[in-house]
């Protein structure tokens, strides 16, 4: 039984999981509010008559998350305390028959892909005319810019292709235009994501352009940074750090997923490369871009790991000293080609690699961050919290990377989407502490 009245045309669109869904979701409310749906991104006000959720499929936990979330929002529409619950993004590609079966309470599962027919489910026309437009979700200050969807990487362990498809590049023209409309909203910095984001070309030009579309990029007027994601190590295209040296514009950043360091794992995921090679890589990155701040992933527990290649791992994540880096525990996904081995390592040896691995890690990011003591970086602040104004360098993403805090109190005049020089006073595992210079 309803016990309150809800807003007929109020929208709340819920998000799970990663960055590229982030995107799908912005582009979402971008053509609801064209239909002049009242939009909301997980709204904390209980009214909505519609709930809309963008799931993540990607590894256990987001799974679990996922359908969590689903269930959550299915019970309130049986209570009446929503009308329609619909559900998109990667899980509901991948599971829908499943989900069709044990949920059915939700009105409508889509795909990946399926944003047209959602719309129409909705009785909301879509607008070509909008293509490239988004409603922010984050900050106004910085957003997502995804240059190319699905990927045609054959890696063992993710089931990515399963839910997105083959690779397909946007070209460099329309990605120029988006860039110039969100910098005509007040972006200033671009976060450039794909599954990967270093094939970008090879589909439309036949060959790879992820530098002249970084070039591109940085003629866009409003546009302060630009930072680079999701850079798969096996072909690299080296030419994107001549232009990475080159361009104030361009942040000395590379987020490089590399997943192992043992030759042997590397070559049963189906990487395409080495210890060797990619250690090679790393430190010509490092040659050509001295500044550089590299983030990577790794993963604790595929099958078939051995404690001598876990130990191999340690002994490379110690003698590299990335940045960044974050670590996963293997999940094992079906429909992949790793799904066909035995799942051999026992969870809690996985979750003892992973934190031993963060142990290292943790080290190595105090002894980076103490370098930092004394000296002056660019800061972009974020959000005020606990006293403190919230920012981040040009060698930092939001959410994942370090973050900067400033005393709000003795900085009155900072305004969220500021850039300033920040004077770095102390700093702990993940964070600087500083005043602004004068």
């Amino acid at each position: 039984m309803k016990t309150k009245t809800l807003r007929k045309n109020k929208v709340n669109v819920v998000t799970l999981g990663c960055a590229k869904n982030i995107f799908d979701s912005e582009v979402l409310m971008a053509q609801l509010r064209a239909n002049k749906y009242d939009v909301h991104h997980e709204s904390p006000d209980d009214d909505s008559s519609i709930v809309i959720i963008n799931t993540c499929g990607f590894i256990d936990n987001a799974k679990e998350e996922s359908i969590n979330t689903i269930l959550r929002f299915a019970e309130a529409r049986k209570t009446g305390e929503v009308d329609k619950v619909y559900v998109t993004g990667c899980l509901s590609e991948r599971y829908r028959d499943e989900l069709e079966e044990e949920i059915p309470e939700v009105d409508g599962y889509f795909g990946t892909r399926e944003l047209p027919r959602l719309l129409k489910t909705l009785k909301a026309d879509y607008k070509k005319e909008l293509v490239g437009e988004r409603l922010l979700t984050t900050p106004s200050h910085y957003a997502y810019f995804k240059i190319s969807e699905g990927c045609d990487r054959p890696c063992s362990f993710c089931a990515i292709p399963l839910m997105r498809g083959k690779h397909r590049s946007t070209p460099i023209e329309e990605l120029v235009e988006q860039a110039r409309s969100l910098a005509a909203k007040g972006v200033k910095e671009l976060l450039l994501i794909a599954q990967d984001s270093t094939y970008y070309g090879l589909d439309l030009y036949k060959k790879r352009r992820l530098a002249d579309l970084m070039e591109a990029l940085c003629r866009v007027e409003g546009i302060e940074w630009i930072k680079l994601h999701y850079a798969f190590p096996t072909g690299f295209p080296e030419d994107i750090l001549e232009v990475m040296a080159r361009e104030e514009k361009i942040c000395s950043y590379i987020d490089m997923p590399l997943q192992h360091a043992s030759t042997r794992m590397l070559k049963a995921m189906r990487r395409g490369t080495t210890r060797e090679k990619t250690t090679a890589l790393i430190e010509k990155i490092r040659v050509k871009v001295p500044d550089v701040a590299i983030r990577t992933t790794l993963i604790c527990g595929y099958p078939g790991e051995t404690e001598e290649d876990f130990n191999e791992m340690c002994e490379w994540v110690q003698e590299m000293r990335f940045e960044r880096l974050g670590v996963f525990e293997y999940s094992h996904e079906e429909n992949t080609h790793a799904f066909n081995f035995e799942d051999d390592v026992p969870a809690e040896v996985k979750k003892a690699r992973t934190g031993k691995i963060m142990e290292i890690q943790s080290q190595v990011s105090y002894e980076l961050n103490q370098a930092k003591i004394g000296k002056t970086f660019k800061v972009l602040f974020d959000r005020v919290e606990g006293g403190y104004f919230i920012g981040r360098t040009c060698y930092d993403s939001p959410e994942v990377d370090n973050e900067v805090l400033v005393k709000q109190e003795d900085h009155t005049h900072l305004r969220l989407g500021d850039f300033a020089k920040v004077h770095i006073t102390n700093a702990d595992f993940y964070d600087l502490y500083g005043e602004v210079a004068d």
